[in-house]
């Protein structure tokens, strides 16, 4: 909460004073983890750049990502000993995916990871710990030492940096329209300030990194009509805005019913992040009994919480597990988990029957004792649950995140509908499509933002020189 509050001050600080007009070599449009990675990516390449955020503080949805950021092949894994190759994180998203993903872009992401991670760590960010997200064969989500969430530590690092650059970064800044020139090329943008002025900004390249639509009623119901009514864990920014932008000016998109539920989230969209399962944890029904592997990929998860009664689950962990992780402690500082000093006591706060959730647990120990969960097959199990006290939290399904977007290439470049660029036009992150398919791969988010974020910068520098 310290990082986040630091980050809205800072943020806020540096909304300027307007003038009528601006010229510079690229505009970014949103300052999440794509958006500030871009920005400090076109700096570093000797590039002009403004970047546009209409929220009154920088962050976006990075600042609520809680798990992790996927990289193989890292310095940290092998210090840790964990055999993972980039072949094998490629064909886990690719697998998560339901294998609809683009496969170039896939390979592009899965092979530069561990470098948009080194050099995050370069920047001077925190992701020393290394645990798993649901549909990882090893452990492979990077967050810091001390078990935090993983999203306020990656814009902590880019917001530090793009301070000490003197990024003129300008917040309360809604972009209208993006300006083409007679030959089809970008050459600015329009934005309304805080004061409701429209101005326009002449530039030679724009990134779209603007996020996705996951707090987008109108338009996720558009394609796809059973989210009606459901919660989502986004932050109220993500409304599609940069998705919209670019359609306007001929850009063509791709998977926008690809839409992703969490599996835990509480009834009021406040998430309960992956690595909490990857640390522990485990979900069971209103009957006290475990129903699913709880690393299975999220789509996965979600469908067989909803065939549970009641369409929920208590997830539960013991002090083992909040002792080992910040994250979690915050969960019960926020008031979000009952507890109990025994597994009786815990039954009589869920409302589950005690002797039920006394044989889950029971059976769960003896399991991880032997190395197998003889249920649900889980992998991987770090835990025996048996050291109490306990908590848990009651979650259900939300909105998560809008696999579709704008169609791009590997070069971050955003294609039109005959599938050729749109010269000056760049796209990184949640606004785009194509990445992660039919179901992201937790940890994968920050992969991708921070991955294209800086493929993005790189492309539009040398599209400008």
């Amino acid at each position: 909460m310290k990082k986040l509050l630091i980050v809205s001050a800072l943020a806020t600080a540096m909304g300027g004073v307007w003038a009528a007009d601006y010229t510079t070599d690229v505009v970014v449009i949103g300052s999440g983890g794509a958006g500030l990675s871009a920005a400090v990516t076109l700096h570093d390449a000797g590039k002009k750049v403004i970047v546009l955020e209409k929220m009154a503080m920088v962050g976006g949805n990075t600042l609520r990502a809680e798990g992790g950021f996927n990289a193989a092949e890292t310095a940290q894994q092998k210090r840790d000993g964990i055999p993972d190759t980039i072949e094998q994180f490629i064909a886990d998203t690719m697998k998560g995916g339901h294998n609809i993903n683009d496969p170039e872009l896939v390979r592009t992401l899965c092979t530069n990871a561990k470098d948009a991670l080194a050099w995050l760590v370069s920047l001077g960010g925190d992701f020393e710990t290394v645990g798993r997200a649901g549909g990882a064969k090893y452990n492979r989500a990077h967050r810091p030492h001390d078990g935090s969430a993983v999203g306020p530590e990656v814009i902590r690092t880019l917001w530090t940096a793009t301070k000490d650059r003197k990024i003129d970064v300008r917040t309360n800044a809604r972009v209208t329209d993006i300006v083409t020139g007679k030959d089809g090329a970008v050459s600015g943008v329009k934005f309304t300030s805080k004061d409701g002025k429209t101005y326009t900004i002449d530039s030679k390249a724009v990134v779209v990194a603007a996020g996705g639509f996951g707090a987008n009623q109108e338009m996720l119901v558009k394609y796809k009509p059973m989210l009606k009514g459901y919660a989502t864990t986004n932050h109220p920014g993500a409304t599609g805005d940069g998705i919209v932008l670019a359609e306007k000016i001929g850009a063509a998109t791709v998977d926008m019913d690809q839409i992703q539920a969490h599996p835990t989230a509480t009834p009021e969209g406040v998430l309960i992040s992956e690595s909490v399962r990857g640390d522990g944890a485990i979900l069971v029904n209103a009957e006290g009994k475990r129903f699913t592997n709880e690393l299975l990929t999220r789509d996965v998860v979600s469908a067989n919480e909803l065939k549970q009664p009641g369409k929920f689950a208590w997830i539960i962990w013991d002090d083992g597990i909040r002792a080992k992780a910040k994250l979690i402690q915050g969960y019960i500082k926020m008031g979000l988990a009952v507890t109990g000093k025994d597994v009786k006591e815990l039954a009589a706060a869920t409302n589950l029957p005690a002797d039920a959730l006394e044989a889950t647990l029971k059976q769960y120990a003896a399991d991880q004792k032997s190395g197998k969960d003889s249920q649900f097959g889980r992998p991987d199990m770090p835990s025996a649950l048996d050291k109490a006290p306990y908590w848990a939290v009651k979650v259900q399904p939300a909105v998560h995140h809008t696999m579709g977007g704008l169609k791009i290439n590997t070069k971050a470049q955003v294609l039109n509908k005959e599938g050729k660029a749109i010269p000056g036009l760049f796209a990184a992150g949640e606004v785009t499509g194509g990445v992660h398919g039919g179901n992201r791969l937790g940890g994968n988010a920050q992969a991708d933002i921070v991955t294209f974020g800086r493929i993005a910068g790189q492309s539009a520098a040398a599209y400008v020189k």
